[in-house]
């Protein structure tokens, strides 16, 4: 037996506010009955995986333990769409001047990398 993954689950405050950024971020839509208790995107057509949001009581306090990487061909373009949707600019990494990735803080802090291919 083997398991496929589903989906990434992602606590918040608000999961239809950040399924939008999400789906945004993935130009998905938000599946119809978002709320602000659950939410979710379908990032890979047809099949998944899911990006699933669930709201709970507390915030987030540290660093995330597991985080999405996109990738890249324009990290310019890719960053000032993703601030214009709400992204944050935490720390930008590149190698003899050519950015390899960046890190950036979802509207409710959460980390994520854009990861240049």
């Amino acid at each position: 037996m083997t398991a496929d993954l589903l989906a990434i689950s992602i606590d918040c405050a608000d999961a239809a506010k950040l399924a939008n950024f999400w789906a945004a971020a993935f130009g998905r839509e938000v599946a119809p009955g978002a709320s602000a208790e659950s939410a979710r995107v379908a990032i890979a057509e047809p099949s998944g995986p899911l990006l699933l949001f669930h709201q709970v009581p507390e915030s987030k306090v540290v660093k995330n333990r597991v985080h999405l990487d996109l990738s890249t061909a324009d990290a310019a373009a890719d960053t000032e769409r993703l601030t214009g949707l709400g992204a944050a600019v935490l720390n930008v990494y590149e190698v003899d001047g050519k950015h390899r990735w960046t890190t950036f803080a979802d509207p409710e802090g959460n980390e994520f990398d854009l990861v240049s291919v």
